[in-house]
């Protein structure tokens, strides 16, 4: 019984520390700097609190195609890693149809060709 107390208080850091909760980014946070946080957050397995950087990039400089598209892809791509495979299939299918739309060719290509190797992939393996 001597353990009990440093047991329970073990154990409630520890279950804290899993807790995530809305990230809080400043408003003048230059968009690179909250891709920057996104990537760093799915290097370390935090896909929640990435796909909410992603989405926060969309809100605030969602109207660049630029940004719009990496924050798009990148969401899609994350539903992929964790195998949420009609999420991220609608995610890449919808970026493939903006590369269709007028004005198209003026997107980052690596997203189309990133975006059509996924969903191949997911052909062959019948996602």
């Amino acid at each position: 019984m001597k353990f009990y107390p440093l047991f329970l208080a073990v154990f409630v850091i520890t279950a804290m520390s899993c807790v995530t909760g809305p990230v809080q980014v400043p408003e003048d946070m230059p968009p690179t700097k909250i891709i920057q946080r996104a990537q760093e957050a799915t290097d370390d397995n935090k896909y929640k609190i990435a796909i909410q950087y992603y989405q926060i990039l969309l809100e605030r400089y969602g109207d660049i195609n630029e940004y719009y598209v990496i924050g798009e892809y990148e969401i899609a791509f994350i539903h992929y890693k964790k195998k949420r495979y009609t999420e991220a299939r609608k995610g890449f299918e919808h970026l493939l149809v903006l590369y269709q739309a007028e004005g198209g060719e003026t997107l980052p290509p690596q997203f189309r060709v990133l975006s059509e190797k996924v969903l191949a992939r997911m052909d062959e393996k019948a996602y």
